[in-house]
């Protein structure tokens, strides 16, 4: 082989190799890079969610307690006009003979 072409293909291989090696080290990075990432949002969803969670539970006490307030409310108003209303009245009254 004449010294020309063994530098032209020594060479190849070089440019070949330094492209791969480039490829899978900024491959490598950008699947640290994305990790790292999905960590720190992770914590941040969860952090989130934890707060949202805490804030709907109140909510859902909250309103349990005024929808059973409203509840015996509506009950002694039904009871307060069945006594206001009171037995059926009659226009007429039959004698009793």
């Amino acid at each position: 082989m004449a010294t020309d072409t063994l530098t032209i293909v020594i060479s190849a291989i070089g440019i070949v190799l330094t492209l791969g090696t480039s490829t899978f080290v900024g491959a490598a990075w950008m699947v640290r890079r994305i990790d790292a990432v999905d960590d720190k949002l992770s914590t941040r969803i969860d952090a989130v969610d934890e707060k949202l969670s805490s804030r709907i539970d109140a909510v859902d006490e909250k309103l349990s307690s005024r929808i059973d307030a409203v509840a015996a409310d509506v009950t002694d108003l039904k009871i307060s006009v069945a006594r206001l209303e009171g037995p059926p009245r009659h226009l007429l009254t039959v004698g009793r003979s």
